[in-house]
């Protein structure tokens, strides 16, 4: 799509670059700009940037004049990042060549631009579907925080305090005392209403300033203070009226459908939209919202995907952003891990990164833990003082490699109710299959995801290679994937069968003219785990190689037979046949044949892209290696295809190449020796 950010200067001299490296910006700077470079040296540049109006800009304005180069500034998008902080830099930033967005006396490239977009079908339904984005991911400008998850009044219209000394406040012809009219105001023009007014975050915690006393603004029956830490989403969606200066916010509220007033003129004012108290500048004039949904969210900013390091359009962070609010609304704020080993504690930091996590015994008894983590099935430590239990356990695409050789796993499974191993009870997989509804999106996700694994070829550790053939004059061939014996999976999910030697006997005498080819589990092979005695050739007719991989014998059988192994819905989705002997999760859906039946509890009939849809996109989470945060099952499916083809020389000469053009073409020059560098960014942590 051409947007006027296509075209940059080719070369940038960094004005300011104290205040991009303070921000963490420096190497998101050049992603953003890409294919614009930095130079350290003002002679080769073609223009100047400045951070937005922030004290620094004024040496960049002084470089600027002085090399008699253009001034561009810039400035943080509407959708910036998940933290407010340094180490997260943002995903999305705007370019301005004739002012800043929050800069009402001069003009600006967006006011330029709600004029210049067009009003065309194709954009409003761009708009229209940015908008219901927005809303069904619950989004905001900072997504670190919360859901308000205390009670709001029945009628309220909502006040948005910001921070005193705020450059949009000044910049947007506002001042101190406007906030105390703009208060005064919702008091009076909602006499049968209650006012939330919502306390920025730093003023309660008294890092900075905000506009208000609040011991005194408390003493009024109807206003109903929020002043810690919260996401404002909610408190938008229910409020009948947002009031605010030049806060965002006014702007998330139009997106939500709300009444904005406005007393001061920030960049969403003056068009028609809002109720302003002051006049607005002579250059706006009436547009309707699609048109200021356009240009503020698309063809002002320039975003960047942290999982690819490449640009991409809105809507991408938008999912993105989504990603990370559906995790940290999903788990407990306050989580206690006391059993968890040192080796699984950095892990529980990432699968859980807005959960606090304790892992001090005494963490049980402390009156703000609302769960507790244990591994697997084991018992939770002093029976959890009586505190919810959520049982961890690798999930079902987990790593290029094992897990007994430590490799770290990008998905786990959290759940509340048992665990997806234990047929002896329920668990929230099996409260998912049998209860969700499969709309065709997630269903035509599952379809997806199913072609890129089996693309891929990938299974739960991707371990092996090719290397099995068929013997001449094989006709039935019946893949057993063996099992390490004293896995819980067998212990909780196989009450009859429950050693491959045992298995393969049943196979045998079930099916005495076929072929059956014995896949021992990785980790027995490995010598890591207990498997059985290896007299495995009395019943089988073929033993695949240790570096045989699944992916490879699949294609070729006609059968798979199994306890509980994962190897049985790998298979599945493959479209192969699946026998099992035990009960694990796929079973007793309709799609295996199941020898002992299934619990009564499954009575729901499934076909594949609902079981996929359920056990891979619903139930576990994942883990981005780029990231080091909650991703898609897609994303996780994309990066272990992409190191699997690699290999290790070729993920570090990928790391090498991205160091050099990152240091070469991106670096942020010294303020003291005009020269810079920056750091590759890490593919594999």
């Amino acid at each position: 799509m051409n947007r006027w950010t296509d075209v940059l200067p080719e070369r940038f001299f960094l004005g300011s670059p104290g205040a991009v490296r303070q921000r963490g910006h420096a190497r998101r700077l050049g992603e953003l700009l890409a294919p614009s470079r930095i130079t350290a040296d003002p002679t080769k540049a073609q223009a100047v940037i400045a951070w937005g109006l922030k004290p620094s800009s004024e040496k960049a304005a002084e470089a600027a004049a002085r090399h008699g180069l253009p001034l561009w500034r810039a400035e943080d998008a509407f959708l910036r990042s998940v933290c407010p902080r340094q180490s997260d830099p943002a995903l999305g930033m705007v370019f301005d060549d004739l002012g800043i967005y929050y800069d009402a006396d001069h003009e600006s490239r967006l006011e330029r631009l709600i004029f210049q977009t067009s009003g065309s079908a194709a954009n409003e339904e761009r708009a229209a579907n940015l908008v219901r984005l927005w809303r069904k991911h619950r989004v905001s400008k900072y997504n670190h925080a919360r859901e308000f998850s205390g009670q709001l009044p029945e009628n309220y219209v909502l006040v948005v305090d910001q921070t005193l000394g705020d450059l949009s406040i000044r910049h947007g012809r506002g001042d101190p005392s406007v906030f105390h009219r703009m208060l005064e105001a919702a008091l009076k023009e909602n006499p049968d209403d209650h006012i939330v007014l919502k306390v920025h975050p730093l003023a309660a915690k008294g890092t900075k300033p905000g506009h208000f006393n609040l011991g005194m603004v408390g003493r009024e029956r109807r206003i109903y203070l929020i002043s810690e830490d919260t996401h404002l989403v909610r408190c938008i969606e229910q409020a009948k009226k947002v009031y605010t200066v030049t806060s965002q916010a006014g702007f998330e509220a139009l997106l939500w459908g709300k009444a904005v007033r406005t007393f001061g003129m920030p960049f969403y004012a003056g068009w028609g939209l809002t109720e302003d108290a002051i006049a607005a500048p002579s250059r706006r004039r009436r547009c309707p919202l699609g048109r200021l949904v356009q240009a503020a969210l698309v063809d002002y900013a320039r975003y960047v995907n942290p999982e690819t390091g490449q640009q991409c359009e809105p809507e991408e962070i938008i999912e993105y952003l989504g990603v990370q609010r559906e995790i940290m609304e999903r788990y407990p704020a306050y989580l206690a891990a006391p059993s968890l080993s040192l080796a699984k504690r950095a892990a529980v930091r990432r699968f859980f990164p807005c959960s606090q996590v304790n892992f001090k015994k005494s963490a049980l008894h402390a009156k703000n833990t609302e769960a507790v983590l244990v591994w697997g099935r084991s018992r939770s430590p002093h029976h959890s003082c009586g505190k919810p239990v959520i049982r961890l356990e690798d999930g079902f695409i987990r790593s290029a490699g094992l897990g007994s050789a430590f490799t770290p796993a990008a998905s786990w499974v959290a759940d509340r109710t048992g665990i997806y191993f234990d047929a002896s009870r329920p668990s929230d997989l099996e409260s998912i299959l049998q209860t969700a509804v499969f709309t065709p999106e997630l269903r035509s996700r599952a379809r997806s995801l199913t072609e890129a694994i089996i693309s891929a070829r990938l299974t739960k550790y991707n371990v092996g290679s090719d290397g099995w053939t068929i013997p001449d004059g094989v006709g039935r061939l019946i893949l057993v994937p063996g099992q390490v014996e004293d896995d819980a999976s067998v212990v909780w999910g196989s009450p009859q069968i429950r050693t491959n030697i045992a298995l393969l006997r049943a196979v045998r005498e079930r099916n005495p003219d076929a072929y059956l080819l014995y896949k021992p589990h990785p980790d027995v092979i490995a010598g890591s785990r207990y498997g059985g005695d290896g007299a495995w050739l009395d019943w089988a007719d073929s033993i695949a190689d240790r570096w045989v991989s699944l992916d490879s014998l699949f294609p070729m059988v006609h059968e798979v037979h199994t306890m509980t192994s994962l190897a049985g819905f790998e298979a599945l989705l493959r479209g192969k046949s699946v026998t099992v002997h035990g009960m694990p999760f796929y079973a007793g859906w309709g799609l295996t044949n199941d020898i002992l039946g299934s619990p009564g509890r499954r009575d729901r009939l499934l076909d594949l892209e609902e079981l996929v849809a359920g056990a891979l996109i619903l139930y576990p989470l994942y883990l981005s290696a780029v990231t080091a945060r909650p991703t898609t099952p897609e994303r996780v499916v994309q990066e272990i295809a992409e190191g699997l083809r690699l290999g290790a020389a070729g993920i570090l000469e990928t790391l090498l190449a991205q160091f050099k053009k990152t240091t070469t073409r991106w670096s942020a020059p010294s303020e003291k020796t005009g020269v810079g560098s920056l750091p590759a960014r890490n593919l594999l942590s």
